[in-house]
């Protein structure tokens, strides 16, 4: 039982931070690029990993070490990047509404390749409610909605890509390692596999730019919290409550950005937007109505 709530509660502190870097990457962008913020949090990320615990991580074998290599490619480069690459072809409010189907891509993946529990009617409900609410959330009274090919298939994939990651760090969880060193491990290969399109899409380092303490302030949030420390406690989340639990818990992740933008960005919630957050809420309990009554 005390495994159980400490999943819940790790997991819903990951999303309290996770569901703020979209306000703490567009104060970014102002001064630094999206390849440039990215390459940098994860730089930052793991040396704190290093520090945190610098001794080296010994896998058993090549087929443990291909499950870290994938994980750092699908966790941190993939994933990120095609977010990225799709807010510049398609809606912000498009990208938010598919990314938030990760849960459901998790859940068949999970049954398919973990074995874990059948899906049962109620989640299926609960996320039909929760995707509701977001697309609420995402559009805020807005009439205009429409789909653009390109961007919206890259923010499909990047929601596959986040489900393939869960169940990778499910199955690393297995290999009785250190949670820091194994997240230390996947930055690792993440940053690697990152340094292809660092080079391509242009990358300048501007450390005079770190001068503004808004800039230093945010960055440091998105490498120390919101990439150190938060990918720790997610993966801790996923070992204790599994892969397909934890995912539920994205869809709190809108919710969040919307008040992080009133607070912060001075931005206005409408009555749609509130209307959408009761609906994640019921949808969230409704998915996990019966691992939540468990736990």
């Amino acid at each position: 039982m005390k495994e159980n709530v400490k999943g819940h509660l790790l997991a819903l502190f990951t999303i309290l931070a996770w569901g703020t870097t979209f306000v703490s990457t567009k104060v970014l962008l102002n001064g630094f690029t999206p390849i440039e913020i990215l390459f940098m949090r994860f730089l930052i990320g793991y040396f704190l990993l290093l520090i945190m615990n610098h001794q080296g991580l010994f896998v058993k074998n090549k087929k443990q070490e291909l499950y870290f290599i994938a994980a750092g490619v699908t966790g941190v480069t993939l994933y990120f990047l095609l977010e990225n690459i799709a807010l510049v072809y398609t809606y912000a409010s498009n990208v938010g509404i598919i990314i938030a189907t990760a849960p459901f891509f998790t859940a068949i993946l999970g049954r398919i390749f973990l074995k874990e529990e059948k899906l049962k009617k109620g989640f299926f409900i609960g996320f039909f409610i929760s995707l509701t609410g977001i697309i609420l959330i995402s559009i805020q009274g807005s009439s205009t909605f429409s789909l653009n090919p390109k961007g919206d298939f890259l923010a499909v994939l990047a929601a596959i890509v986040w489900a393939c990651y869960s169940i990778l760090v499910k199955k690393i969880s297995t290999f009785e390692l250190s949670t820091i060193q194994s997240t230390r491990h996947i930055f690792f290969y993440g940053i690697l596999f990152m340094s292809i399109p660092v080079f391509v899409m242009g990358f300048e380092w501007k450390l005079e730019r770190f001068t503004n303490p808004i800039y230093l302030g945010n960055m440091l949030f998105l490498g120390i919290g919101a990439s150190a420390i938060c990918f720790v406690t997610w993966n801790l989340a996923v070992k204790l409550l599994g892969a397909v639990r934890t995912a539920v818990y994205l869809y709190l992740s809108p919710v969040v950005t919307i008040f992080a933008s009133v607070f912060v960005l001075k931005e206005k919630i409408t009555f749609t937007s509130v209307i959408g957050v009761g609906f994640v809420l019921t949808g969230l309990f409704l998915s996990d109505k019966e691992k939540i009554r468990k736990s």
